[in-house]
């Protein structure tokens, strides 16, 4: 065993996580939906969410079987939700392909939609034993920062170098453990911010911290103008007070989740009432608008809420037309700054004040 695989497994003895759930529960399946969860997602925020979707979904027949909504209405306020649509068509994938028993082949896992390298080695390391490196965003720092490796990881030549060391130092034994072990290295120590340098267990030979430049590595995006979009989207109220919400298109902002109606830039609320519902409304007011931070752009949200009542048409038309009664909560997909917006819209004595 190498060195800083050695060093690094003595610390993980000691200090590392070994009681997470996907820890408890090795199989496949498990150990698959929390890395899907993990991307871009700490530990503490997934835990809950990985306890609750394995309970409902407890193996990769069951949620091949369920539909899309019962799968986004238990990942929302999860966020990245094309990763719950990658992960329900890998289920149906490996059902119709592998008679559900998830591959154990690098390129078998990696075939499958949502599945990286890193995400495939990180399945077959922890749930088979599997020499296979893994290059998430904490090793990507841990590895940048001990080689003194400059530059941005988006860049495939620095890439490459960091899966060359990640190849190098992952050892043959006790892979598993060496997996965690690196990953809780950057949560818990290697941050991203103020590193805890002092108790590294493989500060004698880090680069960085040598040279003074942790906070340095690795080097960020090189930085672009953060554009800023605007959307209206109507909250139609009927009398029972329940709101219409729209399936979103299954790609692109929000996927496959049901939100609110948008309106184009010029479009008329009436009008939009009047042809999708057959119903003119009365035009409520304006509420305070709503901002929400994606990964590459910032995104404010105008409401405009309006209320129908009588007769309106069945929705006969629109099968991702839908009414939601915000009160009971009902188990499907919605984004969740919509899902909050609903959660604090004026009551009806609110609106006459």
């Amino acid at each position: 065993m190498n060195d800083f695989a050695r060093r690094l497994l003595a610390w993980f003895d000691r200090c590392g996580r070994h009681d997470l759930p996907w820890q408890r529960d090795r199989r496949p399946y498990a150990v698959w939906v929390s890395e899907i969860m993990l991307q871009q997602t700490q530990v503490a925020t997934v835990i809950p969410y990985f306890e609750r979707f394995v309970a409902r979904f407890p193996d990769v027949e069951a949620l091949a079987e369920a539909s899309l909504d019962d799968v986004l209405a238990l990942w929302s306020g999860l966020g990245y939700y094309a990763r719950a649509r990658n992960l329900h068509r890998a289920a149906q994938l490996v059902v119709e392909r592998y008679g559900g028993d998830l591959p154990d082949s690098l390129d078998e896992l990696m075939a499958l939609p949502g599945i990286g390298r890193s995400t495939a080695g990180a399945i077959l390391a922890q749930a088979h034993g599997v020499r296979a490196p893994i290059l998430d965003g904490n090793v990507k720092r841990v590895l940048a920062r001990h080689a003194g490796i400059e530059g941005w990881p988006g860049e495939r030549e620095v890439e490459q170098t960091l899966w060359a060391i990640a190849d190098e130092r992952t050892p043959s034994e006790r892979v598993a453990d060496y997996t965690q072990a690196i990953m809780d290295l950057g949560a818990m120590l290697c941050t991203r911010r103020r590193p805890a340098c002092t108790v590294c267990p493989v500060v004698e030979d880090c680069r960085a911290c040598r040279l003074g430049i942790q906070e340095r590595l690795p080097s960020p995006r090189p930085k672009r103008e953060r554009p800023r979009r605007r959307r209206m989207m109507l909250v139609v109220r009927d009398s029972q007070g329940r709101v219409l919400l729209e399936r979103r298109p299954e790609h692109g902002l929000w996927g496959g989740l049901y939100s609110l109606p948008e309106l184009d830039d010029g479009d008329d609320a009436r009008a939009w009432c009047i042809e999708r519902l057959g119903i003119a409304p009365a035009i409520e007011r304006v509420l305070p608008g709503l901002s929400h931070a994606f990964t590459h752009f910032d995104l404010d949200i105008e409401p405009l809420l309006v209320s129908v009542e009588g007769e309106y048409r069945a929705l006969m038309d629109s099968s991702n037309l839908v009414w939601y009664n915000p009160a009971a909560r009902q188990p499907i997909g919605i984004a969740a700054p919509i899902r909050t917006l609903l959660e604090t819209l004026p009551s009806d004595g609110e609106e006459a004040a």
